[in-house]
């Protein structure tokens, strides 16, 4: 992100949206080639791992959304999920369709905001030879492509009212017609669909058709932002950290306490896609023998970044992350101390303090 105008709230926006790094006007092209060659480099022939079933928590919040992920999976019933830009609404869908019935079935993802209006029809009906000017072949379309699997609309708020209604048409007909076609092609398809934009504001505002909303919200889904599951913050971190070392064969596998407190304090607007596009930018850019994640791995509009929260709260997160750490060890070791010592590599006797500080019993 190059940018004229810098402050702390453009540099974190940026970084909700994907930017690895945020550069300030007048940029030296030197240091920015250097960065985008070293990016290249880092990113060049690396087979990245799926994650299409990883999802990451220990919220309890978190933990009921996933049961109700698997307990919808197993139906055909339309699923909306909500939340904010990088929760991680499209990892969902995924799990949706990986534990239901069509899991080895096709699963074809269409970007709503992604493709202009006026080819969007032609992605998800398809066309025929000459049905408009630029239609030199036929094309199949991605509710064809799906058939017998499941269809995911993401930022479905973005679909354009023209559109709307074929949609509609197609869900409760099961027949697709293309572009130029006189003839509808039977489809069986489960739609999950997905958007950070609040549908009940755009019905009001006449933007998307409530009998479609009811449609595609035979169950809806919310996932809250990291903001709200910081439980979860350090658990994905070391995730991260242990995915993109893999990937980069790099060993950053500590954080440093000033790392640590910076991160729980930070309001993560980007979310879950904020923060792994943080720790993979940190480990590219960490050295070959860095093992402790630290500050100076950070972009520099990271490092001016202040805390949103008071001191108590941020002790309070630490306690509970504490609680949990050893309540999951004492399950791990059958309730023998000196075993979940040992899991938390830390002291018999510091245990037996933490478990009496937190009145773990």
């Amino acid at each position: 992100m190059m940018t004229g105008f810098p402050s702390i709230e453009n540099a974190v926006e940026s970084m909700k949206y994907g930017a690895l790094n945020f550069y300030v006007k007048p940029i030296d092209l030197q240091e920015l080639l250097k960065e985008i060659k070293l990016l290249a480099d880092s990113r060049n022939n690396i087979v990245r791992r799926s994650i299409h079933s990883t999802i990451i928590t220990q919220n309890r919040s978190m933990e009921k959304i996933l049961e109700e992920v698997t307990k919808v999976a197993s139906t055909n019933a339309p699923v909306l999920i909500i939340g904010e830009s990088g929760t991680g609404k499209e990892l969902v869908a995924s799990s949706i369709h990986y534990q239901s019935r069509r899991a080895r079935r096709p699963y074809i993802k269409v970007n709503c905001a992604a493709i202009p209006d006026n080819l969007l029809e032609s992605e998800i009906f398809g066309h025929e030879k000459g049905a408009f000017t630029d239609a030199v072949k036929e094309r199949t379309g991605k509710f064809e492509l799906a058939h017998k699997g499941t269809i995911f609309f993401d930022e479905i708020g973005d679909m354009s009212l023209t559109t709307q209604p074929k949609i509609l048409r197609v869900i409760e007909d099961g027949e697709v017609q293309r572009l130029g076609s006189s003839h509808f092609i039977h489809t069986d398809v489960r739609v999950i669909s997905a958007t950070n934009k609040d549908i009940s504001q755009l019905i009001e505002e006449k933007g998307f058709r409530d009998d479609l909303y009811y449609r595609l919200s035979v169950v809806t889904i919310s996932l809250p932002p990291l903001r709200e599951r910081k439980d979860d913050l350090i658990l994905l971190t070391d995730y991260f950290l242990d995915k993109f070392n893999q990937i980069y064969d790099k060993k950053v596998r500590f954080l440093s306490d000033e790392i640590k407190s910076l991160f729980l304090t930070h309001s993560w607007p980007g979310n879950i896609r904020e923060l792994k596009n943080c720790i993979e930018r940190a480990v590219i850019f960490s050295e070959s023998d860095d093992t402790e994640f630290k500050k100076k791995l950070l972009p520099s509009q990271y490092r001016e970044i202040k805390p949103e929260y008071y001191a108590d709260n941020l002790d309070e997160l630490y306690d509970t992350l504490t609680r949990e750490k050893i309540i999951e060890a004492l399950a791990k070791s059958n309730g023998v101390k000196h075993k979940a010592a040992e899991l938390l590599n830390i002291h018999r006797k510091t245990l037996y303090n933490k478990m009496k500080k937190l009145g773990i019993e």
